[in-house]
């Protein structure tokens, strides 16, 4: 395994000394003849990431031909054409492209690093990536990424880190006792810092993963010896690496597999409960409609037995009335029985008087009315006995009909308590299987 390649640079639409400009750059990409004499036989690049070339360069040239910049003070006006509107990125990995086409192992490896490379690129410069393509026609694998700038003036200077840091030193002007030969020094320090962090960021996330090392032998005037012990090294760490993401990915999925299994108690558990909740609610509102009849029988039996009482008690009255008549028509009887022997002495006397006839004759009309009266008297007393009994019998069944409701009425109540489900608590639980309480079906 060898050492990690990462470089940067910026482009403009005019081009550099050498004729560099973007549209050489995008020609290059695309593979057209005039930009590819350095390839032996050019191949249509290979699309990794976003748009295809085509598409980049419409883009590129219409976000540069709109863009604006204002001078201070001044009118917005459009950018020179000598100012950098895209940043290309290019990494290349150690294998060369025969290695690739004939071992699987190696493959496996490019297109691991492939992978970490354009995640890494995406972290780093986020949407403003706009296209990142393979070619497969040179010596070793590698990738062109190119950035395009958000800003209204298009200013591919603020994506390249060591740009961005020296520009700040220089803008911040001379230290004291400092000229500005010894600020340009320092402005270009911070170049070389900013930049090595970059590579630095490059090879924590992609670098170290893939078994790359950071730099190459000949820069360190490394020995053949060194350069395969740091070789041996960086492989290595790779396959502890390896190794750590095996371990963290079997955890991950019995993590998974736990949390499913949980999952699943909790589901079948929640299902218990709502089929015991809609139970305990069909049988309360069961035991409501039992409570709601038997409410209804105990209302009748009151008024059926509030009507026998006041029945009973009318009886009791006619039956009172009719003993005073009896008493008063017996009393009267009594008073007739003696007067016949006093009107026979006189009747005795008057035999022959036609006025003792009359006399006769009207006590035979009292006596025979007297008579009948009593008989009707007696008659009404024997039948209001007879309704003051048969309430009596009716008031006594109603009673019990009345203790016999009121008794189903208490026995449904401590049925729709026992069948009333508890409290749940705030935090249930999560456990084994959940199982009903006692006494609920």
């Amino acid at each position: 395994m060898g050492f990690q390649f990462v470089h940067m640079t910026a482009y403009s639409r005019k081009g550099d000394g050498k004729g560099r400009s973007t549209g050489f750059v995008f020609g290059e990409a695309r593979r057209d003849p005039s930009a590819s004499l350095h390839v032996g036989t050019p191949a249509p690049p290979v699309i990794v990431h976003g748009m295809s070339v085509e598409e980049l360069e419409r883009l590129h040239d219409a976000t540069a031909e709109a863009a604006t910049t204002t001078p201070k003070g001044g009118k917005p006006r459009k950018v020179q054409k000598s100012q950098h509107t895209l940043m290309a990125v290019v990494a290349s990995h150690p294998h060369s492209m025969e290695e690739v086409r004939t071992n699987p192992e190696k493959r496996r490896e490019a297109e691991e690093w492939e992978k970490r490379t354009v995640a890494w690129l995406r972290a780093q410069y986020g949407d403003k990536l706009v296209s990142v393509i393979r070619h497969e026609d040179e010596s070793h694998y590698h990738l062109h990424a190119y950035v395009l700038p958000n800003d209204p003036a298009m200013r591919a200077s603020a994506l390249h880190p060591g740009q961005t840091a020296k520009a700040a030193i220089m803008a911040a002007g001379p230290a004291d006792g400092e000229d500005s030969k010894a600020t340009n020094k320092r402005g270009d320090k911070a170049y070389r810092t900013a930049m090595r962090e970059w590579q630095d960021s490059y090879h924590t996330t992609v670098g170290v993963p893939c078994g790359l090392t950071r730099l190459g032998p000949q820069r360190r005037r490394l020995t053949r010896m060194e350069w395969q012990a740091e070789q041996t090294q960086a492989r290595a760490l790779r396959a502890s690496l390896d190794r750590a993401a095996a371990v963290k990915e079997k955890i991950e999925t019995h993590i998974g597999a736990k949390k499913a299994e949980v999952e699943s108690l909790v589901s079948t558990a929640e299902t218990e409960a709502a089929a015991l909740r809609a139970e305990a609610d069909a049988a309360k509102a069961d035991a409501a409609r039992c409570l709601a009849e038997a409410k209804v029988a105990t209302d009748a039996a009151k008024a059926a037995h509030d009507a026998a009482v006041r029945e009973q008690r009318k009886a009791r009255s006619m039956m009172s009335r009719a003993r005073e008549e009896a008493v008063r028509v017996t009393a009267a009887a009594a008073r007739l029985q003696r007067l016949p022997s006093i009107l026979r002495t006189v009747f005795d006397g008057w035999r022959h008087s036609k006025v003792a006839d009359r006399i006769r004759a009207a006590l035979e009309s009292d006596m025979s009315a007297l008579r009948e009266r009593a008989s009707s008297a007696l008659e009404q007393a024997a039948k209001a006995d007879a309704a003051r009994r048969k309430a009596v019998e009716r008031a006594s069944s109603l009673d019990a009909s009345l203790s016999e409701t009121e008794a189903q009425r208490d026995a449904l109540r401590r049925e729709v308590a026992r069948l009333r489900p508890p409290e749940p608590s705030p935090n249930p639980p999560l456990g084994p299987r959940m199982t009903p309480a006692p006494g609920r079906r």
